[in-house]
């Protein structure tokens, strides 16, 4: 009885341990890319107001802004190797990448089967460098939902991430794009908007441990 409930305990510390992710900590001086579309670019704000360049301004972190507007998975992983160039060949470092994909697969109906596989191979190659990945969560397209006040994102990041053992970053675009006054247009932030983003994302780096409280 005795063994029993101690093995109990064990296990409960175990999954209690497990149940997070824990990273290596940045520099403060660190190399970040976040790879994304349109919502990392910052359409829907004015220069410097993008949630890029405030979590590099509230952070020190060097980011670069990788985002295309317009890009599907398809071509953030086209762009991947171009972005890492100078990280294979030794000569800047790449201490972290952030993935912000997929709004626009949905918006053109991208089978979810092909966006499951562009955004893992991302993550596999980034991963293949010993580069450290974020992936953000990207909302289910629902016009209504999106009249209603009322986003989820879609549910392949949390398989996606569970599958490849990938922090995720959850609801920060559901969130702030379920709120009018919070966006410029249907799809995208605006300057209020993008601020929330980098605040909840700070939060959530700074609890999977790449950023000192």
């Amino acid at each position: 009885m005795v063994r029993r409930f101690l093995l109990g305990i064990i296990a409960v510390l175990f999954a209690s341990c497990d149940s997070g992710h824990q990273f290596t900590t940045l520099s403060p001086n660190a190399n970040v890319v976040v790879l994304g579309d349109s919502l990392t670019y910052g359409t829907g704000a004015a220069d410097g107001e993008d949630y890029v360049s405030l979590l590099s301004a509230d952070t020190g972190w060097k980011i670069t802004n990788a985002g295309v507007p317009g890009n599907t998975s398809a071509d953030g992983l086209s762009r991947l190797d171009g972005l890492l160039a100078l990280h294979d060949d030794g000569i800047q470092k790449v201490d972290l990448l952030i993935v912000e994909l997929g709004g626009n697969d949905f918006l053109k109906h991208v089978p979810e089967t092909e966006t499951m596989r562009n955004l893992n191979e991302i993550l596999a190659q980034t991963k293949a460098r010993n580069i450290q990945t974020v992936l953000i969560a990207i909302p289910k397209f629902s016009p209504i939902g999106a009249a209603f006040g009322n986003l989820e994102d879609h549910p392949l990041y949390e398989r996606l991430a569970d599958e490849t053992n990938t922090p995720l970053v959850e609801s920060v675009f559901s969130d702030v794009l379920a709120k009018n006054s919070l966006k410029a247009d249907p799809i995208h932030p605006n300057a209020d908007g993008y601020r929330i983003v980098a605040a909840d994302l700070k939060s959530a780096l700074s609890d999977f441990g790449f950023l000192k409280n």
